[in-house]
């Protein structure tokens, strides 16, 4: 489980996808797709090399790629759908290409015109972008301790090593966030074959069991100068990177309460005994369970809701940039993603709840809702999300610009 993975298989055939109502659509059908099989890949821990390669073949992975290259340049409100709707199927598949957005994103800002006519097209024939961003052992998840430093012949040498890397297995490209020489944030967009760099199947959280959210080991690997994009420049004015990348949590988190909620009224209709006080036929007749599923069918409607709202808000500071409208967005993705996290967890426990006794045999893989969604939620905590909710209702304070927000 520790050893070196094996190499991203070339990119499929990718179709070009038009506009956001055939994303939607395009993503629905996937979701269909990928359900089924979903619980035994988490189950045995099979990871989902062929439904990642349909992801790539669907042409989803480039629906954010500007209209002047070729792409859909979807709406933020479509692309938190379609993650969503990835999600209800299977929450760590959903999870894997979320960096391969946010790097596109990255390009779409800070890259040049030559990088982004490089790379855009490699995202349309279906390529992939992973991570290597974390670190582990640092002081704080901005301790970047990955370094470029310039070689002789002008290209940059890069050494470090990540943790945490979804996608990176799976991925063409690994996007790797470094410090130069100054201390400025960089991103290297590095060949998963590069020469120095491993990337090591060693991820086994207790959810998201198939992200293959291991390690990524740099050992000198060499960088051609014109694949770093500053990143730190994206920080520097008003911005949706942190934003953006949030909503995409978000709607994972969304898409577990309610594949977690259809589960359990499923199990409940055709499988749970009613309790013998009840004085009912059957489980569904149940008040208290009728009850208790109306009012997590209230807390999943308000976590979509929220979602909606929230990618309206990216999408009205991408028409509109400006600190005003970038802080909207980042306070309204704040709200709804610790509110989505709250759904999903409690979705997940409630499921054994509603469900009953034989809901916990393991051969079921029931489970897995709050597994992927407790360790989902850990990605960065929902407790600060409210304290720059509560500032900025209370001062005005605008949120930081550190991207994770």
């Amino acid at each position: 489980m520790s050893a070196p993975a094996r190499t991203a298989a070339a990119a499929p055939p990718a179709q070009l996808i038009a506009d956001d109502t055939e994303a939607l659509a395009v993503a629905a059908r996937l979701a269909a797709e990928f359900r089924t099989g979903a619980a035994e890949r988490d189950r045995e821990r099979r990871l989902p090399h062929a439904e990642v390669d349909r992801l790539s073949g669907s042409g989803l992975l480039g629906i954010t790629v500007p209209a002047d290259h070729g792409g859909a340049d979807v709406s933020a409100e479509t692309l938190a759908e379609v993650f969503r709707l990835l999600a209800t199927a299977d929450p760590s598949l959903a999870q894997i290409p979320q960096s391969h957005f946010v790097y596109t994103g990255v390009l779409r800002r800070q890259g040049t015109p030559a990088q982004q006519e490089f790379f855009f097209r490699e995202i349309l024939a279906g390529r992939r972008l992973g991570n290597a961003q974390s670190e582990a052992g640092t002081r704080h998840i901005q301790d970047i301790r990955t370094r470029l430093t310039p070689a002789a012949d002008g290209s940059l040498l890069l050494t470090g090593v990540k943790h945490y890397s979804t996608g990176a297995l799976f991925a063409h490209w690994i996007p790797v966030l470094a410090r130069a020489e100054d201390d400025t944030l960089q991103v290297a967009y590095v060949p998963r074959d590069a020469p120095g760099l491993t990337v090591v199947d060693d991820w086994d959280g207790m959810g998201q069991r198939t992200t293959a959210s291991g390690t990524v080991r740099l050992e000198r690997v060499r960088v051609p100068a014109d694949r770093v994009v500053p990143h730190h420049l994206t920080f520097q004015g008003p911005q949706l990177h942190g934003a953006t990348a949030q909503l995409l949590h978000t709607a994972i988190d969304t898409g577990i309460a309610a594949a977690a909620l259809e589960e359990a009224a499923a199990f409940v209709r055709t499988r749970s005994r009613p309790w013998f006080e009840s004085g009912f036929e059957t489980a569904a007749e149940d008040p208290l369970l009728i009850q208790r599923f109306g009012e997590l069918g209230i807390q999943l409607r308000a976590a979509e809701a929220l979602l909606v709202a929230a990618a309206r808000a990216v999408d009205a500071a991408t028409a509109d940039l400006t600190d005003d409208t970038a802080a909207e967005a980042s306070i309204a993705v704040a709200a709804a993603k610790a509110y989505a996290g709250t759904a999903a967890v409690d979705t997940g426990s409630a499921l054994f709840e509603l469900a009953g006794t034989r809901a916990a045999l393991d051969g079921l893989g029931l489970h897995r809702y709050w597994r992927d969604a407790r360790t989902h939620t850990l990605h960065d905590p929902a407790r600060w999300k409210v304290q720059h909710i509560g500032r900025h209702l209370l001062n005005g304070t605008r949120p930081p610009r550190h991207g994770l927000l």
